[in-house]
């Protein structure tokens, strides 16, 4: 397992618990350490479950390519984060298939799961790889399977979740076929690797499309004075034809504010605009900025200006339940109010610490006494939010978990 964050970690547990012997490798010393101490950092892998499989034998960590010579498989689980104007940032993928490249043999299986833009396989990785001295196809098999993990999801797993399979070649995806069947219960086999890699950029921008669709609405109904989750309630009535999204904050997380523009950037190459894609992740883009408006009339509406105000965000991780702050719009209305003079403070009980705002979690009730707004931006299930709107001078309300609340103190998206 080439990687070992919030992809490549659970699925070399996965394999671990199928009784495969799993090699992890990973750049980062820091983290191969506290992984051969059995200790995670990854939410979803609690050190109870891993700690059981390094002490076993059957999980260990490395920083040494050489150690996967002896492997069957190899997955490419390594970050595709997006460079400074928005275009992917492959150097991880590189990095990786550069390393492979001096140790691969004859009769591996390597597998790209990394979210990219279709082609990536066949068009980046196979001639680095092919830099061995070995053909793929015929010396090695290749194939892309994208991952669909979900941080914090219990109702979804790795076992549970459909796995897509494209491979270069029949053999090759017959090949990463007969891997995934040793963890997964159900098998999705695609023609090729860039149907596999497209799948997976289309699962997220349709999910991108329309929370940009119901932001949107909420910037609207804001200023027509109508209430967007009532009128969502209403519309998810009809049982057909319509699925529920909601407005918020803003997207985060790995892959949703990332995928689109992976899209948009190989659609150019053929000369092709992605003007609805690339529409949907400018509305999502600028979602914070309209959150920090919102936030700033609420204490116009009580005669206090932003600059001097205690702010405090209730929840900073990208999503309810995890501590994931990856592209968290939380962090950026922090740094936007920061900005309007605001000072910030937050709570969030899976976050004790964010070292880039140079801020801890505060407890909850010093938190609402101290402040002048509660600003709900990740919605936990551990907040009382009736004690929330009880004891907060004001509350903002982002993620609509306060409708059934009335009080004159509350204000919602």
């Amino acid at each position: 397992m080439v990687g070992l964050g919030y992809v490549g970690l659970p699925l070399a547990v996965a394999f671990a618990e199928a009784d495969v012997d799993v090699i992890g490798v990973d750049v980062s010393a820091r983290v191969v350490e506290r992984l051969r101490r059995g200790e995670s950092a990854i939410e979803d892998v609690p050190d109870e479950r891993l700690a059981p499989l390094v002490r076993g034998g059957r999980l260990r960590a490395t920083s040494d390519y050489e150690e996967l010579v002896e492997c069957d498989a190899i997955v490419i689980c390594v970050p595709t984060p997006l460079a400074n104007q928005r275009e992917p940032d492959l150097s991880y993928i590189d990095s990786a298939a550069r390393a492979l490249a001096r140790i691969l043999r004859r009769g591996q299986l390597v597998v790209l799961e990394s979210t990219t833009y279709p082609g990536t396989t066949r068009e980046r990785l196979l001639p680095v790889l092919e830099e061995s001295g070995l053909a793929a196809g015929k010396d090695f098999h290749l194939a892309f399977s994208p991952e669909r993990i979900d941080p914090g999801r219990t109702d979804h797993t790795i076992a549970t979740t459909p796995k897509v399979v494209g491979g270069l070649t029949d053999a090759c995806r017959e090949r990463a076929l007969e891997l995934y069947g040793l963890i997964c219960r159900e098998l999705v086999p695609v023609s090729s690797p860039e149907v596999a890699e497209l799948a997976k950029l289309l699962e997220n921008v349709f999910r991108s499309v329309n929370i940009a669709l119901v932001n949107e609405l909420a910037m609207l109904t804001d200023r027509m004075g109508i209430d967007i989750w009532e009128v969502i309630d209403a519309a998810a009535t009809k049982p057909f034809g319509f699925m529920r999204f909601e407005p918020g904050p803003g997207m985060g997380g790995h892959c949703l504010p990332v995928d689109p523009f992976y899209l948009a950037f190989k659609a150019r190459e053929f000369d092709f605009p992605t003007e609805f894609v690339e529409l949907a992740g400018k509305i999502n883009q600028a979602q914070p900025h309209f959150c920090v408006d919102l936030i700033a009339r609420a204490l116009n509406d009580v005669e206090r200006p932003v600059k001097g105000s205690r702010v405090l965000l209730l929840g900073v991780s990208y999503k309810a339940g995890v501590g994931d702050l990856r592209e968290s719009p939380a962090l950026k209305i922090a740094r936007q109010l920061r900005d309007l003079g605001a000072r910030v403070a937050y709570h969030d009980p899976h976050v004790p610490s964010v070292a880039e705002l140079d801020l801890e979690s505060v407890p909850l009730d010093e938190g609402l006494r101290d402040c002048d707004v509660a600003c709900v931006v990740t919605a936990h299930p551990e907040v009382d939010y009736e004690r929330v709107v009880a004891s907060a001078p004001l509350v903002v309300d982002l993620r609509g978990v306060t409708r059934g609340i009335k009080a004159s103190n509350l204000v919602r998206l």
